[in-house]
């Protein structure tokens, strides 16, 4: 996975899922983030993905939807339900989302 996204020109949608991981919980959270990005790589309306985990179990992933019905679609898509629930249950001791309206992008890019 690259790490720059490549979004279309605004506006489109970010959701922004912060989250901590519970540090005695490993079994199966790789394997099973591993195929949420590869589920929600094949979703409708899905334009891409930027994701970055520190070694104390802080993590930050920014996945783009065209639409907020995409992004509803994609919450309650029934693997990605299974993996919420083990998220909520298993693996994190805290998490946020948050939805927002990509207004505007720019950048730098040397080379």
């Amino acid at each position: 996975m690259s790490n720059f996204a490549q979004t279309p020109k605004p506006p489109y949608y970010a959701v922004l899922f912060a989250s901590k991981r519970n540090a005695d919980d490993e079994e199966g959270y790789c394997e099973m983030s591993d195929r949420m990005f590869d589920l929600a790589a094949d979703q409708p309306g899905y334009i891409g993905v930027e994701t970055v985990y520190g070694e104390d179990g802080f993590g930050m992933t920014v996945s783009y939807w065209e639409s907020l019905d995409a992004i509803r679609n994609w919450r309650n898509n029934t693997e990605h339900k299974i993996a919420q629930e083990l998220g909520k249950t298993k693996w994190y001791e805290k998490y946020q989302i948050r939805i927002c309206l990509v207004e505007k992008e720019y950048g730098l890019q040397r080379g």
